[in-house]
């Protein structure tokens, strides 16, 4: 017999996977993306801080984990100073993702990022008192020099370019605490330290994104004026509804980043 020329094993196509943690007036996000989607399922994965609640949606393109962070087992959304980062980060790293993407809502002290647009966050100013971490035994020292990545953030402000009258890039988030609203003061002061815009869930997440060494960037939706800082109106109060309907507003050029990210990372 002749001998028979071993065939080259073919290689398999890197399939682009992102696990996406969002929030306020992004719940929809999941069931939009997965409508045009035939594979979207719906998944728990556990740690030792809680199950996490999930939807995988393979948009063709690739594949997307979508974790609202604010889950809880009734109806009941889970708030802020309650979320259990620690097993929403465990849960969007566990699927070995390409890029951790986190959505936030955030008001805003920029007047070139007024309420209804987004812009790409490009570090944290988090003065938080509280610690998080995934390693409470063993003391592990996470770099933050260069907290979000600069390739997905530079696709991700080219994606808003084609949908926005501008894309602000860069941004300073401040991190508060919640679940109120901050005074006008707080809001002033977080400008003096250099911030542009306040949430209350980004400081965490980029901290435990950060010990995972998963690429992250963020999307800062801007849903509101921060306090005092209403143009012709320093007194106008923030309604957290409309923050939510604001911020639901936004959803359309979200998964337009979500999109550009899966075809060029």
């Amino acid at each position: 017999m002749g001998r028979q020329a071993h065939q080259p094993i073919p290689e398999v196509a890197h399939v682009a996977r992102i696990a996406v943690l969002c929030g306020t007036g992004m719940s929809a996000l999941a069931s939009e993306m997965a409508q045009n989607s035939a594979d979207a399922t719906e998944i728990r994965i556990d740690s030792q801080w809680g199950e996490v609640p999930a939807t995988l949606v393979d948009t063709g393109s690739g594949e997307v984990l979508f974790i609202d962070r604010h889950h809880s087992p009734g109806r009941a959304r889970t708030p802020p100073h309650e979320i259990e980062h620690r097993a929403n980060v465990h849960a969007a790293a566990a699927v070995g993702p390409d890029l951790i993407l986190s959505i936030n809502s955030v008001g805003t002290m920029r007047e070139d990022l007024s309420p209804g647009s987004i812009g790409v966050a490009g570090d944290v100013l988090d003065l938080a008192i509280r610690p998080w971490t995934f390693f409470d035994e063993d003391a592990t020292h996470a770099d933050r020099t260069t907290i979000f990545d600069e390739s997905a953030s530079r696709i991700c402000v080219e994606s808003l370019s084609a949908s926005q009258s501008e894309a602000v890039s860069g941004l300073v988030v401040a991190q508060c605490v919640g679940p109120q609203f901050e005074s006008p003061a707080e809001i002033d002061a977080l400008v003096r330290l250099g911030a542009d815009v306040v949430g209350m869930t980004l400081g965490p997440e980029s901290r435990l994104v950060a010990e995972t060494g998963i690429p992250h960037a963020a999307l800062s939706c801007s849903s509101n004026w921060a306090a005092g800082r209403t143009p012709g109106d320093p007194n106008a109060k923030i309604d957290h509804h409309a923050v939510d309907a604001m911020a639901a507003t936004l959803r359309a050029n979200v998964q337009m980043c979500i999109s550009a990210l899966l075809e060029n990372l």
